[in-house]
């Protein structure tokens, strides 16, 4: 007999289904948006004043959590829903092709290089000293990533017909060239820096800049080393019993070449399409180490 899943239960499912980066990222953003929501107007008004981006150098060095935490920060529900639905639309299939670690450097380098440029133009031009908020730099980026591995994906967009991913990118960009001088509020300059380092950040990827690899080496150091039991000959039968230690790495290319044959056989059982995500990632991770 046929069980209609819940409202609730669906919602889990698909929250799961999302790949860690873009469910993170997405819940994180919509949970500051909704707590600020309800301590009102002067919380939201304290968050933005001490966790908003201020174009400003010296506050940028003497505060540089404010380069991450602008990202978190959105000024209405359409702002917010902006950027979310273009972030789950585009980056989950940026991080399923590249990766949750080098999707997320290209995220928050994205996000934070917008930031700069928006205080090296804001030094040399003036500015009002308002403070900048949204992830649409971070967001920016990741469309500038996906139109660049995805040139001729056809994109559905209300009112308009299939256009090419490549167009619509180019298009958004030249709206911000275009009214870049408007008093309208939005942080184009943020937009158009962070569309460029998601540019250059993807760029170095395709070269071998394989940041994933970069942040592992850098966890692995600043893991505490665990001392490894010593291990004693014990004698048995009247003989010696020669104890070898197995490689570390041995046992891990056993695993994973394990979990790669698994992945391959589910392949033929169900096809590509049948993988979670991220049976997707492990497949791309380790199809590149080999």
């Amino acid at each position: 007999m046929y069980q209609q899943e819940s409202f609730g239960q669906a919602f889990k499912r698909g929250w799961l289904m999302m790949p860690p980066g873009i469910r993170w990222l997405i819940t994180i953003n919509v949970a500051v948006f909704v707590i600020g929501m309800l301590g009102g107007t002067s919380f939201r008004i304290f968050l933005n004043q001490n966790f908003g981006f201020f174009s400003q150098p010296y506050l940028t060095f003497t505060q540089p959590w404010r380069l991450v935490t602008y990202m978190f920060l959105h000024g209405g529900v359409f702002h917010l829903l902006f950027n979310m639905l273009w972030l789950w639309f585009l980056g989950r299939i940026v991080e399923d092709h590249i990766g949750t670690k080098n999707f997320l450097t290209i995220y928050f380098g994205s996000g934070i290089g917008g930031a700069l440029v928006n205080t090296v133009v804001t030094g040399i031009f003036g500015g009002a000293l308002i403070p900048t908020i949204g992830a649409s730099g971070a967001v920016f980026g990741i469309m500038v990533a996906f139109a660049m591995l995805f040139p001729t994906y056809k994109l559905m967009l209300i009112f308009f017909p299939p256009i090419e991913a490549r167009f619509v990118v180019a298009g958004l960009i030249a709206i911000d060239i275009l009214f870049i001088s408007a008093s309208d509020n939005i942080a184009r300059i943020v937009h158009l820096g962070g569309a460029a380092f998601g540019f250059i950040l993807l760029k170095l990827w395709y070269r071998g800049y394989d940041y994933d690899a970069w942040l592992t080496a850098i966890g692995e150091k600043l893991r505490p080393k665990k001392k490894a039991p010593e291990m004693r000959a014990q004698s048995g039968s009247g003989r010696k019993s020669k104890l070898y230690a197995v490689d570390d790495a041995e046992i891990l290319d056993e695993v994973e070449q394990d979990e790669l044959d698994r992945i391959l056989e589910k392949i033929s059982k169900s096809g590509y399409d049948g993988l979670t995500a991220e049976e997707k990632r492990t497949l791309f991770e380790l199809s590149r180490r080999n």
